[in-house]
């Protein structure tokens, strides 16, 4: 079958059409038929404008090539392959379900509209080009201030019930996790920007099923507009009362729940069905276990966490087992589990001292940096290690170290804070907690700028794995170990013979132990993680800190990490380097390091960290 032909245009100003210069070579990269073009905007004209110009743009488009599917591909967002299930792809319309829903939740439940507009085809059926065909007819004689989209699901809904179509697995865009997919992370998604600016000024359609937005969704949706028209030190002032308030805490939701207290259930709704079924050997309906919904899964799964946070084990387990009695346990599920289950390694821990601790525990089972925290306080204290939320605002909140991580900006009066960072200039550093030590003097420098006091103490405290995890590093395999960030996961890579990948997603303590062990039998690593690189630094691993062009801005932050860190363990300053996604046509000669932490760094860090713990238990 045919290559589909990929479109999209730019407007004539500067930002858009460095997006379409990098477009064009993206697809020119991969092989593929193209049209990509430039159009004139004229002074009066602004973004909604321009939107709805997609419409005559691919009509005209499909009328020139009536035998090739074609697709619509946003300006700024970037195709990694493209994958066979799309070039020989039988469906009238391919796409992403609109916000990139997953199959879950499919359709208009909570939607107005169907599609996700920035990347979707058209096949070359009468019934798919009659859908364009009404688009057009419809963009041209409604008289309504709307975008492309507005059009597209006009046409959309015209023509539903004749065409046949194909939704792309929203685990394909890259940054959406999802280890069950075979399918690589092929789409990766840009913004302009303009969205948020222009919401409520073009014409929507009603959801079918109306569903009140929440307040919350309404807030955070008028912040963000309020913060982009914000100069940025006004916002910074903003987004710091925002986190140091608890306004970021109610807002952003998911760490709030892991709390969850397991409560008397009174709704029948939210009742569980008990899964055993009756002494009586009768086979009715009634007396048949019934599987958990959807809804009461969650809810069970929140319990389990909370009971892991809390150290009940006993009780923890005894959900574990009810969940997994009644269906298939999901990939999401499993990932929930294993991190409750290294919650209540800490918290369960056999020791009468107790420690509270913040760390960014998300997305389950958890990413292998943000957990060495635990796993390092834990080490140096002896004592059971409480997981504080580092967006938790609670007036009950008590004393509790920050650690590893780029989670400055969440740092309170009562944190003691040993080896923190910034990931941006974005957020003001909190003034009145105890800095014991900081990442490195880029953080320093913005927590003087911000009114805090002089810390002359640097490190991450990563950079000590190698005495908590004394290993030698003896014969190695050969082999080169490729670890990518979350982020990463699933992007299409071509990996030389000599690679062996492993998993960054992890969180119990053996289980790092063992990546750590392993790390240590290989030749050297290529690495897109920072504390993966860091850990490496500290055995002394020679290793390659990368990054793939085109995705350089999927990880979180402005990149001011990664020579913090560097700088503050007294190495030279570091970047990763954007390499190509054919891994077989990279050398690694000029990109790998080979100097490892001094144990002087190492005292110094170590120090911080018994200080911050002593600090601590005397507070």
């Amino acid at each position: 079958m045919s290559q589909p032909i990929i479109c999209s245009f730019f407007s004539d100003d500067e930002y858009y059409r460095m997006h379409g210069m990098e477009l064009r070579e993206n697809l020119e990269a991969l092989g593929a038929e193209f049209v990509v073009e430039e159009i004139h905007k004229e002074p009066d004209q602004d973004w909604i404008d321009i939107c709805r110009k997609k419409v005559p743009f691919l009509h005209r488009v499909c009328q020139e090539n009536p035998t090739k599917k074609i697709f619509w591909m946003d300006v700024d967002c970037r195709l990694l392959e493209i994958p066979e299930f799309i070039v020989d792809s039988t469906a009238d319309i391919v796409g992403f379900q609109r916000g990139f829903s997953e199959a879950m939740s499919i359709g208009y439940r909570n939607r107005s509209r169907f599609w996700e507009p920035c990347f979707w085809g058209v096949g070359t059926s009468d019934s798919a080009r009659k859908m364009i065909s009404d688009a057009y007819e419809s963009e041209s004689n409604l008289n309504i201030r709307a975008t492309d989209d507005y059009f597209f699901e006009e046409g959309w809904r015209a023509n539903a019930n004749n065409l046949t179509f194909q939704v792309i697995p929203s685990a394909c865009v890259v940054g959406k996790r999802s280890a069950q997919t075979t399918h690589s992370a092929f789409f990766a998604f840009g913004t302009s920007g303009n969205v948020e600016m222009y919401k409520g000024m073009a014409a929507q359609h009603e959801k079918n099923t109306p569903k009140e937005t929440s307040m919350r969704k309404k807030l955070v949706a008028l912040g963000k507009k309020i913060l982009n028209i914000l100069p940025k030190k006004v916002s910074r002032r903003l987004i710091s009362f925002s986190d140091h308030s608890g306004i970021t805490e109610l807002l952003l939701g998911k760490e709030r729940s892991l709390l969850n207290e397991m409560p008397m259930i009174t709704n029948p709704a939210l009742q569980l069905p008990k899964t055993e079924q009756s002494e009586s050997t009768s086979t009715s309906s009634e007396q048949m276990p019934k599987a958990r919904s959807l809804k009461q899964r969650r809810k069970v799964l929140s319990w389990i966490v909370s009971s892991g946070i809390k150290g009940n084990t006993e009780k923890m387990e005894e959900m574990i087992e009810d969940i997994a009695s009644g269906s298939i346990s999901r990939h999401e599920e499993n990932a929930t589990i294993d991190a409750a289950r290294s919650f209540a390694y800490y918290s369960d821990y056999a020791s009468d001292r107790e420690i509270s601790l913040a760390w960014w525990s998300r997305p389950f089972p958890g990413n292998f940096g943000d957990w060495l925290s635990p796993l390092i306080f834990n080490h140096y204290s002896d004592a059971k290690v409480t997981y504080l939320s580092p967006l938790s605002k609670s007036p009950k909140t008590p004393y509790h170290l920050f650690g590893v991580g780029s989670i400055g900006r969440f740092i309170k009066d009562k944190s003691i804070v040993v080896g923190t960072g910034i990931s941006s200039h974005d957020h003001l550093l909190n003034d009145k907690a105890d800095y014991i030590s900081v990442r490195g003097p880029i953080t320093a420098a913005f927590l003087e700028e911000c009114g805090g006091p002089v810390v002359k103490s640097f490190g991450d405290p990563a950079a000590i794995m190698s005495r908590i995890f004394p290993l030698e590093r003896k014969e190695t395999n050969g082999k080169k170990a490729l670890v990518r960030h979350f982020t990463h996961e699933r992007i299409p890579l071509t990996l030389a013979s000599d690679m062996e990948e492993l998993n960054v997603m992890l969180s119990n303590p053996n289980s790092i132990k063992d990546f750590v062990t392993k790390l240590n039998t290989f030749d050297e690593v290529v690495t897109s993680a920072m504390h993966v690189f860091i850990v490496c630094q500290s055995y002394g691993i020679p290793c390659s800190l990368i990054t793939f062009k085109g995705l350089e801005h999927t990880v979180h932050g402005s990149g001011i990490k990664y020579s913090d860190y560097s700088l503050g363990v007294g190495l030279s300053e570091l970047e990763p380097t954007p390499v190509d996604l054919d891994l077989t046509q990279v050398s690694f000669l000029n990109i790998r390091r080979e100097d490892s932490i001094s144990e002087t760094k190492k005292d110094e860090i170590e120090a911080a960290i018994l200080e911050g713990i002593s600090l601590l238990q005397g507070s």
